[in-house]
């Protein structure tokens, strides 16, 4: 972590994580492309998720999230920063010449070697089914669904630790604490993501924030009646409901909020602590 020195109001208490571990500023052109960002619009232009919009211009990295280039050694070239996640990423070359970006794996340096294979070792970087990884080992990556891509463990910093194999599946706990099931034949990869210091970020000012596309967050009671059930009154009053609610009317604090009918509850087998 770096900590900045408090030359002014905005500088007191701010930090970033280390980027000394970055070893290339610029991305490699041919795995960058522009986007537009959605900005929390939906297809119709209307705002769908507040609190989003502004910040930097940025390139997309692409990202090899199947990782489905099989039996074929990869040397990490690169360590660098990527604006469109949590975590950094790392470029790999295949032994063909191929180059790609994997999420950037913690305790790997540059020249280490890294494969995707039902019979590579356990190490970290290395990417096999998640049935043939012990128990109590750590992974990040996993997939939901054989080979549809790595779903779960994608943040900086965070592992999944493997519990258990039973009758096909594999017994996940989540970094939530959540207990899940997957498939013996989802992939993952050994190991934990770099960046783990990001979660002790302090941005230190509001325009830092802006810079990455958040925006202000009002308070409900600061509002017009028309706008929130907590706006109105003279001056600064209680929110004047039994239950605390949201913008649109629904239950908040406590309230269970997921679909009963939604396809992954049969996979969970304990709920995250509330």
């Amino acid at each position: 972590m770096k900590h900045y020195k408090p030359t002014s109001p905005g500088r007191r208490g701010m930090s970033k994580a280390d980027t000394s571990v970055l070893t290339k500023a610029e991305p490699e052109k041919s795995l960058t492309h522009g986007f537009t960002r959605a900005v929390g619009r939906n297809h119709h232009g209307r705002i769908t998720v507040r609190h989003k919009g502004g910040g930097h211009k940025r390139l997309y990295r692409e990202v090899d999230f199947h990782e489905d280039k099989r039996n074929i050694p990869a040397k990490i070239v690169s360590f660098e920063y990527d604006p469109n996640r949590t975590s950094y990423v790392a470029l790999i070359s295949y032994a063909d010449g191929e180059k790609r970006y994997i999420l950037m794996p913690q305790d790997l340096k540059v020249g280490d070697t890294v494969i995707t294979s039902e019979t590579a070792p356990i190490k970290p970087g290395n990417r096999l089914p998640i049935g043939k990884i012990p128990p109590s080992t750590f992974v990040y990556n996993v997939e939901v669904k054989p080979n549809g891509g790595a779903k779960l463990g994608r943040s900086a910093g965070v592992s999944i630790e493997i519990l258990a194999h039973d009758a096909g599946y594999t017994q996940l706990k989540m970094p939530s604490k959540e207990v899940r099931v997957v498939s013996q034949n989802c992939w993952a990869t050994v190991g934990k993501l770099a960046r783990e210091e990001y979660r002790f970020v302090n941005l230190g000012k509001a325009g830092r924030s802006r810079w990455l596309g958040i925006r202000p967050t009002v308070r409900g009671s600061a509002m017009n009646p028309v706008d929130h059930p907590y706006g109105g009154g003279e001056g600064r009053t209680m929110r004047g409901a039994r239950r605390p609610k949201n913008l649109w009317g629904k239950g908040t604090r406590g309230v269970k909020t997921r679909n009963p009918k939604k396809y992954s509850n049969q996979h969970i087998v304990q709920r995250r602590a509330k």
